[in-house]
Order: C-alpha cells, then structure tokens, then sequence
C-alpha cells in the first residue's frame, strides 16, 4: 500500500462526515481542524485527485446553477485505508514551534518589561483561543449533538481547551517570576 502523509488521512475521515466538495472540506477545516491540524487550502485538490487515482475515493461530477460541481466520496478501499491509519500508534510527539519560546528562550538579549509586555500578549491572544473553543463548544452541544461524531469533536476541542488553559496559567506564572526577579550579576 502506498505511504500517505497524514493531510490525506485528514480528508479521507472529513469524506466521512458528509463534507463533498473542496469548499465544505474548507469550510470544515477552517471550523474545526485547523486549531490542531492545519492543512491549507492549496493542498485539499491536489490531495483529492490522488485519493481517486489511487482507489481511496471516487468524484462525481454534477452541475449547480450552471457551473461545474465535483462531490467526493469515500470508496471502500478508502474506509480500509483510513481505519488502518487510525488503528497505527502514534510514534512520536510532535514538536510544537512556538514564536514565544523562541524569544523567551534568548530572552536575555531583551528588557525583561519587553519579554513581559510579550508574554501578556500572548496570554491575551490565547484568552481569545479559549473564547472560540467555548463558541465552538457551544455550536457543538447545540446544533451538531446529534451528529454520529459529535462526542470525539467535543474531546478534541476538550484537548484545545485544557492546552489553552494550561499557558495561560503559564504565562501567568512566568510573568511573574520575570516581575519578582533580581538579577544577580
């Protein structure tokens, strides 16, 4: 079987929640996916067309208003492809690159009232992350909670939001170790 990389993964499991068409993939990545996985929108055709070259899924080709419209669905080689995909471990951690730990990790070339004035603001951008997570939450238990994969989009944006949670205390926490902090030398 041909190696996939995971944005293929990602498309053939979002043919399994009724997405058709390159723009409801879109649509849906935006909404959901690209807080923990961002795949953009040059990769989602491309990544389509071989999925159908390689048996995964199958493009029907109907007309909307008079323009051209491709629907994708998930071909039993697809559903086998995908299941085999979910049911590998996971090998490693993925690293995470962060702009803030780059700066913080050679802070000692900046004031500390700068690196603090950075540290707030990233824990004000990341009080906003929260805030679209209780949104999207909302958005789920209100209108999607009958959806079949509701409960693992919750546990997903559960992750998201113990994650925020967790650097916002962080950034507290740092913030005001670099306020108490005495420099020695």
């Amino acid at each position: 079987m041909t190696k996939y990389n995971n944005t293929k993964y990602a498309l053939l499991g979002l043919l399994t929640t009724g997405c058709r068409t390159g723009y409801a993939i879109k649509q849906m990545i935006d909404t959901s996916l690209n807080h923990f996985w961002k795949i953009s929108y040059g990769q989602i055709y491309p990544t389509l067309k071989q999925l159908v070259e390689d048996g995964l899924a199958t493009v029907k080709e109907t007309s909307q208003e008079g323009r051209p419209k491709k629907e994708y669905f998930l071909t039993p080689k697809g559903e086998l492809a995908l299941q085999a995909w979910l049911q590998s471990p996971i090998k490693e951690i993925p690293a995470e690159k962060n702009k803030l730990l780059l700066k913080l990790f050679f802070g000692r070339h900046q004031s500390n009232e700068d690196t603090t004035k950075q540290l707030e603001n990233y824990q004000q951008e990341l009080q906003k992350r929260y805030e679209t997570y209780e949104e999207i939450e909302k958005m789920i238990t209100s209108h999607k909670n009958e959806e079949a994969d509701a409960t693992y989009w919750l546990f997903t944006l559960d992750y998201g939001k113990r994650m925020t949670i967790a650097a916002m205390e962080w950034c507290e926490d740092t913030i005001e170790k670099i306020r108490n902090w005495k420099d020695d030398s």
